[in-house]
């Protein structure tokens, strides 16, 4: 289930300890710029294009992840402070380190029973959240984290398949195009594995319209 920040009611109010997460979350996305090019981000190569998704092929890249537990509604306010304090200097040597995109997000499945029905959808034990690093920074190089939640871990090569689109991050909009990206690998015969991994491009600031997200499915 992709975790999102719930909407709010006429009304209602949101605790102290999510309104704070909120706000920590908007403030460092808002320091991403309105285009995603003027950032870095993983190299990679197109494989296959096809009318809907597109396969890439990623270079491998290192990342600082951090696993948030549930509830997953408000799990992505929760860990943005955490990753952007180790890089903007919450590290041993207090080194700050270039903002890059996209942030992901994935579930992190639970181990199911070998009599689950193939077409049972898992659930998730907490929502994995990571910040993509620097190109030149990598296990051996990058500062240790000051904050024992902070992972630090290599990104092998791999293929993916990947649905780019615009506008709210909002549930519907990202189950619409989970649900595209996922006929259309069936329609041409692609098998994919793994949980669909969330990559968003561009701060709240930016209008909807003009906002970069992507869904990955793993195809390794």
């Amino acid at each position: 289930m992709h975790p999102s920040v719930p909407k709010r009611r006429r009304g209602a109010r949101f605790p102290p300890a999510v309104r704070t997460g909120a706000l920590a979350a908007l403030l460092l996305l808002a320091m991403l710029p309105a285009t995603s090019h003027a950032v870095e981000e993983p190299a990679y190569t197109v494989v296959q294009t096809f009318p809907t998704f597109e396969i890439r092929q990623y270079a491998p890249y290192t990342v600082a992840e951090v696993t948030m537990p549930p509830p997953a509604s408000d799990a992505g306010n929760r860990a943005f402070p955490i990753l952007a304090g180790y890089i903007f200097g919450k590290n041993k040597g207090e080194r700050k380190l270039e903002m890059t995109a996209p942030v992901t997000q994935t579930p992190v499945p639970v181990k199911l029973e070998m009599t689950a029905p193939v077409t049972q959808q898992a659930g998730s034990e907490g929502v994995l959240v990571q910040f993509v690093l620097p190109k030149d920074i990598n296990l051996q190089n990058a500062p240790e984290p000051l904050d024992p939640r902070v992972m630090l871990r290599a990104v092998a090569p791999r293929r993916v398949a990947v649905i780019r689109y615009s506008g709210f991050w909002s549930d519907a909009n990202y189950g619409q195009h989970l649900n595209q990206l996922q006929q259309g690998l069936r329609a041409a015969h692609i098998a994919w594995k793994g949980e669909p991994v969330l990559s968003r491009y561009n701060g709240p600031m930016t209008p909807w319209f003009m906002r970069r997200n992507e869904i990955w499915l793993n195809l390794d």
